[in-house]
């Protein structure tokens, strides 16, 4: 019997393994993308030691061709994929005099080209069943674009219009899109030891848990159709905004 799936693209050890391991605790089959297979296996291996089931595909996302690939693999091996969750960026911060073009392209690619790959090829197995969940992780810069942070909310902006665009066309076809604003800092084990300083004065309040932002993707999985979320914003309760 074919198992549902999630596919989490952009399954680092943060927010995209707390995704993961939400959903496999309900059933679900996590497939867990990155570009990186031995990053894969021992989130993997976690899953499966708390009783969830979860394959790992090493993926870069920027390939169309092998992004439909993955999607008509795990539909024909393992089950039909009910939610996909693009949580791709990349922060490439410094003054537009200063900036290339590759560097500018570059963050665009990953944070929003990789994002329309995904969502058509979620949605192309979605509609024709009349159901299915596609979730986009946005951030601060999906909303205002600030001095240094171009190329990053460009793409940002750009992956905000192309969620919005596919909930107002899919939602009539039965299919959730949402689109979610991660406004501050997520507590991850790179985060604190990159920035010890810097999360020291935060504390454990002031930054993002990556668990209970994988509990509001439930949620959203989990609303009924007469009332849907598109946007919706976490923060922090002591962050400026």
């Amino acid at each position: 019997m074919a198992e549902k799936t999630i596919v989490v693209v952009g399954a680092g050890p943060g927010l995209g393994a707390a995704v993961g391991r939400r959903f496999a605790r309900e059933g679900l089959v996590a497939c867990l993308v990155r570009r990186s297979q031995e990053e894969l296996d021992p989130l993997c291996a976690t899953i499966a030691s708390q009783g969830g089931r979860a394959r790992g595909f090493a993926l870069d996302a920027n390939d169309e061709a092998r992004v439909e690939a993955l999607f008509d693999r795990i539909e024909r091996e393992i089950g039909p994929v009910e939610v996909a969750v693009h949580n791709v960026g990349r922060l490439v911060v410094g003054p537009v005099v200063e900036m290339t073009a590759s560097q500018y392209e570059g963050a665009w690619r990953d944070g929003c080209l990789s994002g329309f790959y995904v969502g058509r090829a979620a949605a192309r197995r979605m509609v024709g069943r009349g159901h299915g969940t596609i979730i986009f992780t946005g951030a601060t810069a999906s909303l205002r674009g600030k001095a240094g942070m171009a190329a990053f909310a460009g793409a940002k902006f750009a992956l905000r219009a192309l969620a919005q665009a596919m909930a107002r066309e899919l939602g009539p076809q039965g299919v959730h899109v949402a689109h979610v604003v991660v406004d501050g800092v997520i507590n991850t084990a790179a985060v604190r030891e990159l920035f010890p300083d810097f999360v020291a004065k935060l504390g454990p309040q002031g930054m993002l848990s990556p668990e209970e932002i994988a509990e509001t993707y439930w949620a959203i999985h989990r609303q009924p159709k007469s009332a849907w979320t598109h946007e919706l914003d976490l923060r922090p309760h002591v962050e400026a905004w």
